[in-house]
């Protein structure tokens, strides 16, 4: 599988992929995570536009997609019922979906992430038992609870440094 960043010229290949997982969300249970059209091709367009939205292809197909920003996110800011497990540098996994075609596309989309950056924090809903299956699978920590732009509730998740990475920074040794 290859992970590229994504071109103007997947937009159509991508909004389809996020039509997919509105659906598959309803038909899971879970109808508001991405409601009203989310994300929209202005989204998409603007994740485009500043090289933060990435695709996942298999032989030359696009099958996943996703946005990875790293620095600060500013509804991270106030976490409740709970903390981040850190506060060092972040990155941040936003909007990820696939095509529903190819098994493995969020273990291979997470797995790119970490390699750019080794603390991650990610949002759900907390009707989407999928995505927080497929978070506690894959070792993030549930957090707390954070509000997103609309004032909406979502379940924070963390997968920070590993404890050995976390001891070598600070110049501990066994």
């Amino acid at each position: 599988m290859n992970i590229r960043k994504a071109e103007d010229k997947d937009i159509d290949s991508i909004a389809d992929i996020y039509e997919y997982a509105r659906q598959q969300m309803r038909l899971n249970g879970n109808p508001d995570q991405w409601g009203n059209g989310y994300p929209s091709l202005e989204l998409i367009r603007k994740d485009i536009r500043q090289g933060v939205s990435y695709v996942a292809e298999e032989e030359a197909q696009i099958c996943g997609v996703f946005a990875f920003i790293k620095g600060e996110d500013p509804t991270y800011q106030r976490i409740e019922n709970g903390a981040w497990l850190d506060d060092e540098p972040y990155g941040t996994l936003h909007r990820i979906a696939s095509n529903g075609k190819k098994k493995g596309i969020f273990r291979e989309c997470i797995r790119f992430c970490e390699a750019q950056e080794k603390n991650i924090r990610v949002d759900t809903h907390e009707c989407n038992l999928i995505m927080q299956h497929l978070l506690e699978k894959n070792g993030y920590q549930r957090c707390g609870r954070i509000y997103v732009e609309d004032g909406s509730p979502r379940i924070a998740y963390q997968k920070g440094r590993t404890d050995e990475e976390t001891c070598g920074s600070a110049g501990m040794s066994n």
